[in-house]
């Protein structure tokens, strides 16, 4: 699972009004290289909630991000960062581990690199 799936991901449990984000336990992670898209780095960083994603990355080994939100003029010219920004994103993959709920602290396994989201009876 990327690290951009997780920035999107909350717990649905009946009754939580605080899912996101969740908690990443590592037990495996891996790197596969992903050809860059600058475009598609320009275009998402919006999108991002910069302290899960950056606090995820941190948790999966990965420390060369800053913890505060750059400007989003640094898309525009600084190649490092968009590398840096790329790489735990889209390369870094939790293979094997969970997702913890920050609220009921339900685990959900992750597992060949899917997260199992699937709920309970009692938690729909």
């Amino acid at each position: 699972m990327r690290l951009l799936t997780h920035n999107m991901l909350s717990s649905n449990i009946k009754g939580v009004t605080n899912g996101f984000p969740l908690r990443i336990e590592v037990e495996k992670v891996v790197e596969k290289q992903v050809e860059i898209n600058h475009d598609f780095l320009r275009n998402i960083f919006s999108k991002i909630d910069w302290k899960a994603f950056s606090d995820a990355s941190r948790i999966m080994g990965y420390t060369e991000l800053p913890e505060e939100a750059p400007e989003s003029s640094v898309l525009e010219s600084d190649l490092e960062f968009l590398r840096k920004f790329h790489h735990a994103l889209l390369e870094l993959h939790l293979e094997e581990g969970a997702l913890v709920c920050p609220e009921t602290g339900r685990k959900f396994p992750v597992n060949k690199g899917i997260p199992n989201m699937l709920l309970h009876e009692d938690e729909v």
